[in-house]
């Protein structure tokens, strides 16, 4: 049944995507010692207990002598909250599987831990699909910078906006529901001083009413031009960072020291040719439209591609239907 009971705990695991920055997705489920659950839990929110926590508590004294199947190995560290496998020994557990070794050495060791206080500890079962679930992150910590997702909206003629700059109406309304949805996922929305102060983006995340949601993400206005007082990325509906630079690594160092495990780049084509340049984009999500312009501004500005030799290919992951809309994600080909 080990397979099974992680494979609950890789979709427990899921309920906390976008809301536990900086810390991992993580799923916990606590069977007694006759195999039966008996408790669940995962991570929501940074700050708050962890899964295998939240889990034991579920279970109380049945607990003595079962399983906890946890998607990442239990942490030995002490930071908001105390170390999950002091928490797993003091219940009595009696055997431990998880699926992904903790990157984070800060946190790691709890396996070790938990072995030398006589538990039996199983690793990798559902190793995949725990990685699969918890991907952002541990690239975070893995690679030492966040994760990229570059977002556009485009016509089928690769048009982000007409000459005259109007674009808001480029896709449909499930097509931007969307994009609040994703974006509410990551932690830092990125654009440049241009996408500023030609368009005056808020870059907040909305809900369906179009009312800002609670926990936002930091806006980051990348470049060393002016931002108005007046500017909307200035008001008090969200956290703005201004970075004068036009390296994209600097700004993932930046955003790194601010423990930022998602950035969404959202603008504009100057930006994102930057960070294409670069080999910083981790995902593209591509809103295509059934419309063309036949004018207007690209999606994207000049890679340095002198022939077709020098193409930047990306594997297509997903596609979903938006309405008359398609939302296409792909990822670099041979991608990290």
């Amino acid at each position: 049944m080990d397979v099974a009971w992680m494979r609950r705990a890789v979709e427990l695991a899921a309920r906390g995507t976008g809301s536990t920055h900086p810390n991992p997705v993580v799923g916990c489920v606590i069977t007694a010692s006759d195999g039966h659950p008996v408790g669940e839990g995962f991570h929501a929110v940074a700050g708050g207990p962890h899964a295998e926590v939240v889990a034991l508590r579920m279970a109380g004294d049945r607990a003595r002598g079962g399983t906890a199947y946890v998607t990442l190995e239990p942490c030995n560290h002490t930071g908001r909250t105390g170390p999950c496998a002091d928490a797993l020994i003091e219940a009595g557990v009696a055997r431990v599987v998880y699926a992904v070794p903790d990157p984070n050495r800060t946190a790691a060791g709890g396996a070790d831990k938990l072995r030398s206080k006589n538990l039996d500890v199983v690793e990798g079962v559902l190793r995949a699909e725990a990685e699969a679930v918890n991907r952002v992150w541990l690239h975070s910590v893995r690679i030492g910078r966040p994760f990229v997702t570059w977002k556009f909206a485009t016509t089928l003629d690769g048009r982000s906006a007409a000459p005259d700059r109007t674009s808001r109406w480029i896709t449909g309304p499930l097509a931007r529901a969307d994009v609040h949805r994703l974006r509410a996922e990551c932690d830092a929305i990125v654009v440049g001083t241009q996408t500023v102060l030609a368009d005056d983006p808020e870059l907040t995340v909305r809900d369906e009413n179009d009312v800002p949601v609670a926990r936002q993400p930091l806006r980051v206005v990348v470049g060393d031009r002016e931002i108005p007082p007046t500017a909307r990325v200035r008001n008090d509906r969200a956290e703005t960072l201004l970075l004068p630079t036009h390296d994209p690594a600097e700004v993932l160092r930046q955003l790194d020291d601010r423990q930022i495990r998602h950035v969404w780049l959202e603008g504009g084509p100057t930006l994102a040719a930057a960070f294409l340049r670069a080999g910083l984009v981790d995902q593209i999500v591509a809103y295509v439209a059934p419309a063309v312009l036949g004018s207007g501004y690209a999606a994207v500005g000049d890679l340095g591609a002198e022939s077709i030799d020098h193409l930047r290919r990306f594997k297509l992951a997903d596609v979903t239907r938006l309405g008359d809309d398609v939302r296409l994600t792909l990822v670099p080909l041979g991608g990290k």
